[in-house]
């Protein structure tokens, strides 16, 4: 049984906690039985998977490999899956990069099965690469079975980051936040936007995007967020809002007191 993440309060201060305690549950969770049979499982056979059909036959290193992306409800898709790595990514006309879910894309890429003679498998690092992602993307899913705006934040710390500083146009990286179940569900609540905005045309959406982030953050520009201050101020109108929205979650008390507490140390983003 793996290790569970506490997380004893809900929102923002919930969040500092899991912050403080971070590196040690990690740690914890890591080293529990479950995690660490699934690792050393894929570490002795993955050298030794050479395709797609190799990998998709073995049920116990395909769901180390689709957890290490996010992709663990699409183990039963196999014949999907097979057909996405047979490809692979280097062809314009490849599945992969028709896709709108890009996890698959980057899966495709991290293994090479249909982009080299020899797939990336083989590599003596490959193992510590995907397994690192895996643990990232394991510990999120099981903070997330306490509190799923947890696992919300965890996952924007890691993509949000990593898209601001691509060197893409303003209105790509829009779509790819709206592409995106973690980070649209964020931005969503931190920029107050009505769940219905999904339904929009998507230049409408960006549109709707851009100008609430220009109003709440001072650019409509998602490259903003490679500052770790701003992506702290988007994190904490998340928690906020959410908390918010979830009826006896919070008193209107104690959301003032926050508020109050955070504007006046500088860095107060939320306009309710």
């Amino acid at each position: 049984m793996s290790y569970q993440p506490i997380v004893p309060f809900s929102g923002f201060s919930g969040w500092s906690f899991l912050n403080r305690t971070m590196e040690k549950q990690q740690a914890a969770f890591s080293a529990s039985n479950e995690i660490q049979r699934n690792e050393d499982y894929f570490r002795e056979k993955i050298g030794s998977i050479k395709t797609a059909e190799e990998l998709v036959g073995d049920r116990r290193l395909l769901s180390v490999a689709l957890g290490a992306f996010g992709l663990d409800d699409d183990i039963d898709n196999k014949f999907f899956i097979r057909k996405v790595l047979d490809e692979g990514s280097l062809d314009g006309d490849a599945l992969a990069n028709k896709l709108s879910d890009k996890r698959y894309f980057a899966m495709t890429q991290a293994f090479g099965f249909g982009d080299y003679t020899t797939p990336r498998t083989v590599l003596s690092n490959f193992p510590d690469e995907i397994l690192g992602q895996y643990e990232t993307r394991q510990f999120e899913i099981a903070v997330g079975n306490s509190d799923n705006d947890m696992r919300l934040a965890l996952a924007l710390q890691r993509d949000l980051p990593a898209l601001a500083a691509k060197t893409n146009t303003e209105t790509t990286k829009w779509y790819s936040i709206i592409g995106s179940s973690t980070m649209s569900t964020v931005f969503q609540t931190a920029l107050g936007l009505p769940r219905s905005v999904g339904s929009l045309d998507v230049d409408a959406q960006v549109k709707m995007y851009a100008a609430k982030a220009d109003q709440l953050f001072g650019s409509s520009d998602p490259a903003q967020f490679s500052d770790g201050e701003k992506l702290e101020k988007l994190t904490r109108d998340f928690l906020l809002r959410s908390q918010l929205s979830t009826s006896g979650s919070i008193s209107s008390g104690e959301a003032a007191l926050t508020l109050l507490q955070n504007a006046s140390s500088g860095s107060m983003s939320l306009l309710l």
